[in-house]
């Protein structure tokens, strides 16, 4: 296997059941749903113990990215090769049907509410579907305290702590470690974030597990613990202009934990970097990568990871397509 080229890596979605999910994401990405019952998420780029992407196509088809970062460590990594035990980023498509509870995760700093092993957890979102009645809270509103929090539990008012607004469609919503958030009623959107599955629910709008029929566990003091009090850097961003030609392009969101940018035209443009990974994910139309001699189809809702070996890659639209590249910041 190790002399086998590497070649833009297309990976298989891992979906997974939420109560708060729909069905939406059916319409999304080309590997069909569960038979049944509300999925929430796809996990489309998972570095996880528990949850392992694996490779959808080609002669790596099978190998999950644990075992692709262990063979070829150099040639996907490139510069960022023996910084990170494993792959630094979780992508995610949700489909938040109802409220997700209203979280917050830890930082980095956090030692204490991170478990063996985890980082903490910045994230953002771009807003792919929305509807009338969806809602995307990130942040508190301005003044407020953990008393006064910890007040508007007590009386089931958390929302009205929060700051809130209606998404629509390209939305780009970021959301640093420590933002009280929570997003739902019919919207649709592409995850980016730390390698982290730590999350502490402080309230959960009077869900019930459907299992148990109880309430689902909250955390609240861990919660608290880790919520930004202060002004923090989350909420709605304004894209930044990169090119308009021959595609237009924006940067979404640069932190220290990754860079989104997103294209969007008909006419063929550079994707890929040298000596650095890169991920494309295809969110509208459809189109082709063009590595050497070979192509590589892209349709909406696919996820290709771009070893850092094959240094920029040519995307050819097929008609207009809206596709994001992620990048790790060295």
């Amino acid at each position: 296997m190790s002399k086998v080229p590497l070649y833009p890596l297309r990976f298989e979605p891992i979906y997974q059941h939420r109560i708060w999910g729909g069905r939406r994401l059916a319409n999304l990405l080309s590997a069909p749903l569960p038979a049944d019952g509300p999925i929430g998420e796809a996990w489309v780029l998972s570095d996880r113990d528990d949850h392992q992407s694996s490779i959808a196509d080609g002669p790596l088809k099978g190998q999950t990215i644990a075992q692709l970062l262990q063979q070829f460590p150099e040639q996907v990594m490139g510069r960022l090769a023996g910084r990170f035990r494993r792959f630094p980023l979780l992508l995610k498509f949700l489909d938040a049907s109802e409220m997700l509870s209203v979280q917050v995760h830890p930082d980095d700093l956090h030692k204490d509410l991170l478990p063996a092993g985890e980082t903490g957890k910045t994230e953002a979102w771009v807003v792919l579907e929305a509807g009338i009645k969806s809602r995307i809270y990130a942040g508190l509103k301005p003044g407020t305290t953990e008393a006064d929090l910890r007040q508007a539990l007590a009386t089931g008012s958390v929302a009205d702590r929060l700051a809130c607004f209606h998404p629509k469609p390209g939305d780009a919503v970021f959301l640093p470690a420590g933002t009280v958030h929570s997003l739902g009623g019919g919207v649709v959107v592409f995850e980016v974030q730390q390698n982290s599955d730590v999350t502490y629910r402080l309230y959960d709008w009077n869900h019930l597990d459907p299992k148990t029929g109880q309430p689902r566990p909250l955390q609240v003091d861990q919660a608290l613990a880790c919520v930004d009090f202060g002004e923090g850097k989350g909420g709605l961003v304004a894209p930044q202009v990169e090119a308009t030609s021959p595609v237009d392009r924006e940067r979404l969101f640069r932190c220290h934990h990754f860079g989104v940018s997103r294209s969007c035209g008909k006419s063929a443009f550079s994707i890929g970097a040298a000596q650095v990974p890169r991920v494309l994910v295809c969110v509208d139309g459809h189109g082709q990568v063009e590595h050497g001699d070979t192509t590589y189809a892209v349709g909406k809702g696919d996820v290709f990871l771009l070893p850092a070996v094959l240094g920029a890659c040519a995307f050819q639209p097929l008609g207009a397509v809206t596709v994001l590249e992620i990048g790790i910041p060295e």
